[in-house]
């Protein structure tokens, strides 16, 4: 496929309050085994993209120990590649760390890639698609650059905060807006966009004359009305993880084998990076019911209807209810624990009950000892 895949990072409006404190969000742990960045990079090397920039706005450790060199997503390094790349000179401002001064501060390495056409996403929208129908639509359809949305009719409670898309008959995008949640049908903006390389660094360039805080969309809502963009309606189920409830929620949907099967197909790997772990033991003291669990785990008491990460450890008597316990995390002998989030190398053990709901699930934050 001759495009070049580049991963964008978020803006203000995604925030995973609490795990967004020791990541980026593109390295947040996602149904136990796997990161938030996985899902867009599994579309990018199903699709045949093999030329991939994934650009990271902080904290980039977690974010390069994951990716390593790209080989555990099927990327070729002889003939591909995957750059992990951000500005390196310090800004003024955490205002000035945009998308489009970071590209500018690249541009070396998308003006030499070899590809002629970019498709740019970002990671915390997840669904699955075939980025070559996309890119074959838009270049049938002679658009300047095509912008990927999905029509909800969830839009008073979900996606708050995304950018929403008016769209003519003709698949011509007229607006940009909010989604305040006013509305309960809407047309949200994946914030994903095809078009030539020429284009792409042409519209860099436009924004940062524009103005120094402009991210990529806000040019593109600037131009929608003298250029010809075009919208891609998809039509497979999209999740949006730029909050703590919404990544809560959306966790808790996928524990549901029909729900889940959207987006785990068997003919569309999710590549991540493997760990040799032992099989999880579930001991006879134990009970585990709809749950999502992954390897190296010891449970010794109730798990209902939740998500484990590797190696996490459930004590005797423990209770723990519609729930995600990130990797390595212990929960102590007679806790119980209903709709909490548990981060990695946390230990629930002196606190004997934390309970929260669907729309503030309780965060126990990593390392901490309770």
């Amino acid at each position: 496929m001759k495009a070049l895949g580049i991963v964008n990072f978020e803006d203000s409006t995604a925030s995973i309050d609490g795990l967004g404190d020791f990541r980026p969000v593109p390295a947040v742990s996602f149904m136990g085994r796997y990161r938030i960045i996985d899902f867009i990079l599994s579309n990018f090397t199903n699709s045949g993209i093999d030329h991939v920039q994934v650009y990271c706005k902080e904290k980039p450790r977690n974010l390069i120990e994951h990716l390593g060199s790209g080989s555990y997503y099927n990327i070729n390094s002889k003939r591909g590649s995957l750059r992990i790349l951000y500005g390196e000179k310090p800004f003024s401002s955490p205002v000035y760390n945009n998308d489009v001064a970071n590209f500018l501060l690249n541009m070396q390495y998308i003006e030499s890639d070899p590809n002629p056409y970019v498709i740019l996403a970002p990671s915390y929208f997840v669904y699955s698609l075939d980025f070559r129908d996309v890119l074959n639509e838009h270049i049938s359809s002679g658009a300047d650059v095509t912008v990927l949305y999905t029509a909800t009719r969830d839009a008073k409670t979900r996606f708050l905060g995304c950018d929403v898309l008016t769209v003519d008959k003709d698949k011509r995008i007229t607006a940009f807006g909010k989604n305040h949640g006013n509305f309960k049908t809407r047309n949200i903006s994946m914030e994903a966009y095809v078009m030539t390389k020429k284009m792409f660094i042409s519209l860099c360039n436009k924004a940062a004359d524009a103005s120094s805080l402009y991210w990529f969309k806000d040019i593109l809502a600037d131009l929608c009305e003298t250029m010809n963009f075009r919208g891609y309606n998809v039509h497979t189920p999209v999740i949006c993880l730029n909050s703590l409830s919404e990544y809560y929620q959306a966790s808790m949907r996928l524990r549901d084998y029909s729900a889940a099967g959207d987006l785990f197909r068997p003919e569309w790997p999710i590549y991540t990076q493997t760990n040799d772990s032992c099989p999880t033991r579930i001991a006879e003291t134990a009970t585990v019911r709809e749950s999502a669990v992954a390897d190296g785990c010891v449970i010794k008491g109730t798990v209902d209807g939740c998500v484990l990460g590797r190696n996490v450890i459930i004590e005797e008597g423990a209770v723990v209810r519609d729930s995600i316990i990130l990797a390595d995390a212990v929960i102590g002998e007679d806790t119980h624990l209903d709709h909490a989030i548990v981060d990695k190398y946390a230990t629930v053990e002196r606190v004997r009950r934390l309970e929260g709901t669907d729309a503030q699930p309780i965060y126990v934050r990593r390392r901490d000892r309770i």
